[in-house]
């Protein structure tokens, strides 16, 4: 349950003491101001935050450049990312980077956002919140900490199935909340009008190609369905995701479907031990790729892990993977 209103600083500071934070005057308007309480519907459930939260913990580089792209730095008590995915292109947020703390390389925990006295954690299922680790937004509740699901990673059922809405609306959706959230809803009106107008000025060919997102796996490969951010970085980019059919994000997928679907171009998810040219390797020496367009014309595009997740940077990488694809209905 989180911690009730209260009339003066001092109450409040108390208040935010107790679930393990301070007061952080920076960033906007007071955390007291006229403009809480706020209500959000995350995931479909109403979220109320009675005060701006003023220690947050994000969890993964996409969300964490959410809040940098929002100047909410000061707001942060910081972030959790491994290195496979914190070693990236970081200069458009650099100062922001600079202006809070890499908390931890590992798995997100309880134990990290209690040490870091955290009233927020912004997180995704599968994007740290997990069941079977017991790290959950009811697990945190349950110590005085507020959670923010991403809304590209929102449960769609019982099952392990992930997404309820198109994934740009999922990241405007966000940048929509914490604009609420954090009193900077101009700040996000105007990101969202520009990631508007720089997906709509992309050109849609007549012809699109058939595109298929290679995240990882060699037994079976991790791909995006129609509620992962691939799904429409390929559409609005030009192309037509193979996989688009599937009601879920990020799932595992046979071989067999993909030599079936025979895609034109392969996208490669650039992350981890195993890096982009290692993964390009794979894909044009596995014997039942050998007969897929993609292969047999070398079409391999390469994109960056915070490319592909919800981000700031998914309007970008439309840009980029549509001068790309216009290549290749010219050739």
């Amino acid at each position: 349950m989180r911690t009730k209103a209260v009339a003066t600083a001092a109450l409040l500071t108390l208040a935010l003491t107790a679930c393990g934070a301070e007061i952080a005057p920076a960033g906007g308007a007071a955390a007291g101001s006229a403009h809480y309480p706020v209500t959000v519907d995350n995931c479909g459930a109403k979220a109320t935050f009675k005060t701006k939260p003023a220690r947050v913990v994000t969890n993964d580089v996409g969300i964490t450049e959410l809040m940098l792209a929002l100047g909410l730095a000061d707001r942060m008590a910081g972030y959790v990312m491994p290195d496979e995915k914190g070693q990236v292109d970081k200069v458009a947020w650099k100062d922001g980077y600079a202006g809070t703390t890499w908390l931890s390389k590992q798995q997100i925990t309880k134990e990290i956002v209690l040490e870091a006295r955290a009233d927020l954690v912004f997180a995704g299922w599968h994007y740290g919140f997990s069941d079977a680790d017991g790290f959950t937004p009811q697990a945190l509740a349950g110590l005085g900490i507020d959670s923010y699901v991403l809304s590209e990673s929102c449960r769609s059922g019982k099952g392990p199935e992930r997404g309820v809405m198109s994934p740009l609306d999922a990241l405007y959706t966000d940048l929509a909340n914490l604009g609420e959230i954090f009193d900077v809803r101009d700040r996000a009106d105007r990101l969202i009008a520009g990631f508007r107008a720089q997906v709509a000025a992309v050109p849609q060919p007549e012809q699109r190609p058939s595109v298929f997102l290679y995240d990882s796996g060699e037994d079976k490969p991790y791909t995006s369905g129609r509620f992962a951010a691939p799904e429409e970085i390929i559409a609005k980019a030009g192309g037509r995701n193979v996989m688009g059919d599937l009601a879920d994000s990020w799932t595992t997928v046979g071989w067999e479907s993909v030599v079936q679907r025979n895609p034109e171009v392969i996208v490669i998810n650039n992350y981890g031990e195993t890096g982009a040219e290692a993964k390009r390797k794979f894909l044009k020496s596995f014997p039942p790729l050998a007969g897929v367009s993609a292969i047999r014309n070398d079409r391999i595009f390469v994109l960056d892990y915070v490319d592909l997740v919800e981000s700031p940077r998914n309007p970008a990488a439309i840009t980029a993977l549509a001068a790309y694809l216009r290549g290749v209905t010219a050739g």
